[in-house]
């Protein structure tokens, strides 16, 4: 009944004047999805879809009627009035890297995780919480290979000139957040708010980075991870902002886990591990270091660190426990290239992107 209340509760503050509050939810408890989703509304009358949130896609990907390989769920472009297809002369179409024109269409081939996906680029209205984008682009997926696609498409917060915080500029002024809730919360806790009105006043920021190599993504200058008490010693090339290679540290809605690239990874698991004691450490799965005995009372904090700003995380943002409730785990890996500061660290924060102002907000926000 209180969780009923609280979503409720949402819900209602959405609609005070000149907010634009839209319900976030887990998707591994709603719709068997590892990702973050919303009621995004498509098409005339409306068609419903709980759409993944990404900020390191731009365009939307929709799965439409028909489609090969996508869920049961999908829009129906022909019970929409406003919908229509992009031609190849269309400009949204030159915008997109990946288009190609076999006939009229504007035909698409994207790779989103290990998903590939043949779509054609259409528009139509999209409407989350009250304000209505009238035309927006998006693709429409005809078929999906690959298991790693949210079953109801992914709504794209990249900064691209496609991404929704492009295409609702005027309304939005490029600035949003979002608290993302406990990935096992059942119910819509979390919001996206868009726009100015209604973000958080007291909040630290530290500088959003542009990588010309990878436009689209959110980089941020992670300069330090501290463990406990001390300071990680990590090879200042690990977290280094490198524009040549698009190297540096991203945040990240889409990925569930954190990866650090291997200098760093290394030097922050070795420094837990001393931490954790005697401990013996085995792995599962993906994680090289997981506990079977209960641990608790040694667990060190763990703090990300930028200019501006230190992002503080309980345990709960960074062990993760076997389904079993046997293992624990260090729900962080190594990467080859890129540190991304994924989806379970940012769990119970509001994180702010105000573009404009080239800057990103994190501030401590229960919304479980």
């Amino acid at each position: 009944m209180q969780a009923d209340d609280k979503t409720r509760l949402v819900y209602l503050t959405s609609l005070v004047a000149g907010r634009s509050f839209v319900p976030i939810g887990s998707g591994r408890q709603i719709i068997q999805s590892p990702t973050y989703i919303v009621k995004a509304n498509i098409g005339t009358p409306a068609q419903s879809l709980l759409m993944a949130l990404d900020t390191s896609t731009d365009m939307a990907l929709v799965p439409c009627a028909g489609c090969i390989g996508c869920s049961s769920v999908t829009y129906d472009t022909t019970k929409s009035v406003s919908f229509s297809s992009l031609a190849c002369g269309a400009d949204q179409c030159k915008q997109v890297q990946s288009s190609s024109c076999t006939g009229t269409a504007c035909s698409l081939n994207i790779t989103y995780g290990g998903s590939t996906i043949a779509a054609n680029l259409a528009q139509d209205n999209l409407t989350l919480a009250t304000d209505s984008i009238v035309g927006y682009p998006f693709s429409c997926i005809e078929k999906v290979a690959g298991g790693s696609f949210p079953p109801q498409g992914v709504l794209g917060l990249g900064r691209g000139p496609l991404s929704f915080v492009s295409q609702s500029k005027s309304l939005y002024t490029s600035t949003f957040s979002y608290c993302l809730p406990s990935f096992k919360s059942s119910n819509f806790s979390g919001t996206l708010r868009l726009g100015l009105n209604g973000q958080p006043k007291n909040i630290k920021y530290t500088p959003l980075l542009v990588n010309p190599r990878r436009t689209s993504l959110y980089y941020v200058n992670l300069i330090g991870i501290r463990v406990g008490s001390k300071i990680v010693d990590i090879p200042p090339s690990a977290l280094a902002f490198n524009p040549n290679t698009g190297g540096g540290t991203i945040i990240d809605s889409g990925t569930v886990f954190t990866r650090l690239v291997d200098g760093a990874y290394t030097a922050v698991r070795d420094e837990f591990r001393r931490r954790m004691g005697k401990a013996v450490v085995s792995s599962l799965g993906g994680f090289d270091t997981c506990y079977t005995v209960p641990i608790g009372k040694q667990v060190p904090t763990m703090t990300f660190m930028f200019p501006g700003l230190n992002m503080s995380m309980p345990q709960d943002n960074f062990l993760i426990h076997s389904s079993s409730g046997t293992t624990t785990c260090l729900a962080m890996s190594a990467s080859p290239a890129l540190n991304v500061i994924a989806n379970m660290q940012q769990q119970n924060h509001r994180v702010l992107f105000d573009i404009p102002n080239s800057r990103l907000g994190i501030s401590r926000e229960i919304c479980s």
